[in-house]
């Protein structure tokens, strides 16, 4: 497929702001930031969002593969569904990103650097998902990645549901459903979904078993609400997933050599309880949300691995807002972790506390200023804080919004880091190593002009670094290293949108990244120039919907041979509305069936079609 040069993937990025839409931008409502509802122009970090009609219309089954369209995001898998998958934001490891799905911290302890397994996690349900970037995570405790918040659909009074089902290339099915129901006083929602795949061959080195890699996975997800009274309510949240792949390489230690006949066992279990009581002056929660993961290693037939994790949280979360300008987010937050790999069985416990002020003047100023304390059993305590402010200029038709934050992270070594270079596996250096935690740092400052008609674009710089950046030894094998410096990561994100008439619209983000790691070197698998620009038809009064997405992904940097070839994507998707309660849909994924690989000797799928059926009730 032949290349854009980034010159032209910017023009085409920015000729996006030319034409009419429904509303302003910044009238959009959103929670991740200060977990309170802000409308976007009071808000100085940088936020995307990707709504419940977008999910569906992209229609990819992974809410990895949903993210790949979104400004500075970079995903990286070494082989099909199922397999090892990180998602990057901004170049920093995933594992540097907290998750969450309806208020439940859905961190996967049983991984080595305790982060989100994205492998395993399905779109079905998922009505909103909504990304901070950067290392201004504040009221989470986040570090230098940001926080990715998803919601399920809100159960609502009444009867409703659905079915779907879907079929592909490469034996692909997936079939999902849910009902929804409920009073003014009680209500609920309980999803399912199962898919499974066949697979291919992902390891391009396989060349004496060469078996297709296959996928299952069934997912269940449940709410329940119980309002007490006008201003109380309790809720339930549980959520349990099961998940199976096989993969290539992997080590065989009874015959000490190399296999391609692996598999994972993986299961979730988790859940969240919560009192909320919503007053006209004062706000609180208390809740209390847990996770048991347990991941199981086969090679050749032969459990060899096992890691288990779980995580505990009982959080209290309040809100005194005087005006609609002036206004106190606080909260505090006990959190349990513990992991046990086989060898050693570890646990700590970490508190918080956070604190965050709201302003407002002349309905053009808007600042945000908060810390947060945090005390690690292992590593003691440490004081990050976040700092933000927004200027809004009437300018034409809209308003040109600039804005502007900074702020700090901290990450204590996970449980498994420090576990290993006490274990059999490690020597030196590792073993010699005394890991401290690391710190994070950065800013970004922006400009954007939003217009009263809806179209927007929007320009942002950021530059964030990490001290003590903690790595696994890709030389000699020996465990888990600390850099002496800092890593750092600095760039542009352009991103626009447009709707032309009332049946096109105009999408388009490009991101320039400059990674280094504390030897000057760039960091891994994040590529130097990312870009998407996107088309959606909806001609037929809407009922006919058509998305196309160039994507493109250059300069990426890998240990085993220093470069990953460049390469772009053109996804198709499309659904139509047969009747009110049903609805075909369709999507070519790779439709140009480019050759590629994300990681080296990782295979990836080629042009794949998929077709399903949706009904609603």
């Amino acid at each position: 497929m032949k290349k854009l040069p980034t010159a032209t993937l910017l023009a085409l990025t920015g000729v996006s702001a030319l034409g009419v839409h429904a509303e302003n931008k910044l009238e959009e409502t959103v929670v991740t930031s200060s977990r309170v509802e802000m409308p976007l122009r009071e808000v100085a970090t940088s936020i995307s969002v990707i709504t419940g009609e977008e999910i569906q219309l992209r229609g990819f089954s992974s809410v990895a593969n949903t993210l790949r369209y979104e400004p500075a995001i970079s995903v990286t898998s070494n082989g099909g569904a199922g397999s090892t998958t990180e998602v990057r934001i901004r170049g920093e490891r995933g594992y540097r990103t907290q998750v969450y799905l309806d208020g439940i911290d859905i961190t996967d302890n049983s991984s080595p650097q305790a982060g989100p397994n994205f492998a395993n996690l399905l779109t079905g349900g998922i009505d909103r998902i909504e990304i901070l970037r950067g290392p201004e995570g504040l009221m989470y405790g986040a570090d230098a990645g940001g926080v990715i918040n998803m919601y399920t659909a809100t159960p609502q009074a009444g009867l409703s549901g659905g079915l779907e089902a879907e079929g592909g290339r490469y034996g692909t099915q997936q079939y999902g459903g849910h009902i929804n129901g409920g009073t003014e006083i009680v209500d609920g929602t309980l999803m399912a979904e199962r898919f499974e795949t066949d697979g291919y061959n992902t390891l391009s080195t396989d060349t004496v078993l060469q078996d297709d890699d296959g996928y299952k996975n069934t997912t269940l997800h449940g709410r329940a609400g119980w309002n007490i009274s006008d201003t109380l309510r309790a809720e339930l949240v549980a959520r349990t997933v099961d998940g199976k792949n096989n993969y290539d390489n992997c080590f065989n230690s009874e015959i000490g050599a190399r296999s391609d006949h692996c598999e994972n066992d993986y299961t979730q279990d988790a859940g969240r309880v919560a009192l909320t009581h919503s007053g006209v002056a004062f706000s609180n929660s208390l809740s209390y949300n847990a996770s048991k993961t347990d991941r199981k290693f086969y090679t050749d037939g032969v459990n060899d691995y096992r890691y288990r994790g779980e995580l505990q949280q009982l959080e209290y979360l309040g809100n005194w807002k005087r005006s609609d300008t002036l206004q106190l987010v606080y909260g505090a937050e006990l959190q349990k972790d513990s992991s046990n790999d086989g060898f050693s069985d570890e646990e700590r416990d970490q508190e918080g506390y956070f604190l965050e002020y709201q302003g407002g003047f002349a309905d053009s100023v808007y600042l945000t200023a908060g810390a947060r304390y945090t005390d690690n059993e292992d590593f003691g305590t440490k004081t990050t804080y976040r700092t933000g402010a927004v200027y809004l200029v009437e300018a034409g038709d809209g308003e040109i919004k600039f804005k502007g934050t900074y702020g700090t992270g901290f990450r204590a070594p996970s449980l498994y880091e420090l576990a290993y270079n006490t274990g059999p596996y490690a020597y030196a250096p590792a073993q010699d190593t005394t890991l401290e935690a690391e710190e994070s740092k950065g800013y970004d400052i922006g400009a954007g002009y939003y217009a009263n008609a809806g179209w927007y674009v929007d320009l942002v710089y950021f530059d964030q670094k990490i001290d003590n950046e903690i790595y696994f030894d890709l030389v000699d094998f020996s465990g888990y290293l600390q850099g002496d410096g800092e890593s750092s990561s600095d760039g542009i994100e352009l991103t626009a949108e447009t709707m032309i008439g009332e049946m096109v619209t105009l999408t388009g983000n490009y991101t320039y990244t400059d990674t280094q790691d504390y030897t000057g070197e760039q960091r891994l698998r994040t590529p130097k120039n990312m870009g998407n620009i996107g088309i959606i038809l909806r001609p037929w009064d809407g009922r006919l919907e058509v998305s196309l997405n160039y994507r493109i992904s250059r300069d990426s940097a890998d240990e085993s041979s220093g470069s990953v070839d460049d390469y772009e994507i053109l996804d198709l998707s499309m659904s139509y509305q047969i009747l009110a309660s049903l609805q075909i849909y369709g999507r070519i994924d790779n439709l140009t069936d480019e050759n590629y690989q994300e990681i080296p000797y990782y295979n990836t799928p080629g042009a794949a079609g998929y077709a399903g059926l949706r009904y609603t009730f």
